[in-house]
């Protein structure tokens, strides 16, 4: 399960996640992690599209912790729905949704986290801040660091099944 922050312009007008921008970045290091788009639940922790006008666009706003707390409700739905063994945190506002608390992704990148009812918890960068790297080698090196960050998460639950099939 990829829980991202919150749905962005395209994705308020078209009702799914993840299909502008940071989706198609999304959706290549997906690919380049070996892992297929339509075996993954992808949602948001935060449910509306918070925005403010600059002539006719409409330009992001990062929640507050008052509609992070008020979404949560939906995003407990979806899990226990979806029942993941993993879910990854795409940047600080699903990392907060899910963990309760404020999580720095620096400090627990890369690090085994559980949530309280024994999910794997998997944080890492939001796509959208890879499109803000303006030094081409410093966001191929972060890429690489999202696609990593992928495939150890799809890894532990093959891992996982395979301890259970074989006792060890």
């Amino acid at each position: 399960m990829l829980v991202g922050e919150q749905p962005g312009d395209k994705e308020d007008i078209t009702g799914k996640p993840f299909v502008g921008p940071a989706g198609r970045i999304l959706d290549r290091a997906l690919r380049d992690a070996g892992v297929a788009r339509d075996q993954v639940f992808v949602t948001n922790a935060v449910k509306h599209f918070k925005y403010e006008m600059r002539g006719k666009r409409r330009l992001h706003k990062r929640p507050d912790s008052y509609e992070i707390e008020r979404c949560k409700i939906w995003l407990d739905i979806e899990r226990s729905l979806v029942r993941p063994s993993t879910v990854v945190a795409l940047g600080v506002t699903a990392a907060r949704s899910l963990s309760g608390s404020t999580l720095v992704i620096g400090k627990v990148r890369g690090q085994n986290l559980s949530l309280a009812d024994g999910t794997r918890l998997v944080v890492t960068v939001h796509p959208s801040a890879l499109l803000r790297i303006a030094d081409d080698d410093q966001r191929h090196a972060a890429y690489q660091s999202f696609v990593a960050d992928l495939k150890a998460a799809a890894s532990a639950p093959r891992a996982a099944k395979r301890r259970r099939r074989t006792g060890s």
